[in-house]
């Protein structure tokens, strides 16, 4: 499948130790021909942690696509009328933001972005990265599987034995993802190893 003319939303959510693994997913869908618009929630882009600064992942970001990242209500909020996306990537996608998007609440700019998308009747791809996976956000998972235009990349427990709630996308799948979701296909086997 040609990806050339694809105009993608990547959008990354709090789950900052799983940024340095995602950053460069982002530089394979534009190697592999897709238009990427960045978008970063609230806090990903403004809360400096252990695992780096904010202000250093939204230039490496705005290095390789070459574009501002979004990062409020108000800028991603033409993504729906302007019909700016083909597709939406969410990664990583954390628990806090798997429950708006199940439950309908736009009041970040990551789950204002997915509402555009579903609006639109296009794939929104959901990266997830939660240590409340298998509990908590359980019930939100459970919802997303059964939504239509929902694709998850394949996730797996992390760390079984020590957090055994803890759900993490396989990264290196979201490209392979996002082709089966332009093609109206969830990626199989979802559930990993």
């Amino acid at each position: 499948m040609s990806l050339k003319d694809i105009k993608a939303g990547f959008a990354l959510t709090g789950s900052f130790c799983t940024f340095k693994q995602v950053i460069p997913k982002i530089a394979e869908l534009v190697d592999a021909g897709i238009d990427i618009l960045p978008i970063m929630s609230e806090n990903a882009s403004s809360i400096d942690t252990r695992f780096g600064k904010a202000s250093d992942f939204i230039k490496q970001i705005e290095e390789i696509t070459n574009k501002k990242v979004l990062t409020t209500i108000s800028e991603v909020e033409p993504i729906g009328p302007k019909k700016l996306l083909d597709i939406l990537i969410i990664a990583p996608c954390t628990g806090n933001t798997l429950g708006k998007i199940a439950n309908g609440i736009t009041d970040t700019s990551v789950s204002m972005a997915a509402k555009a998308t579903l609006r639109n009747k296009k794939p929104v791809v959901i990266a997830v990265s939660t240590n409340d996976g298998l509990s908590q956000s359980a019930k939100n998972l459970g919802l997303l599987l059964n939504t239509k235009n929902v694709y998850f990349v394949p996730f797996a427990q992390d760390d079984p034995v020590n957090k055994e709630t803890s759900l993490v996308a396989k990264f290196d799948m979201i490209l392979p993802t996002v082709e089966q979701a332009l093609s109206g296909k969830q990626i199989q086997p979802l559930l990993l190893q």
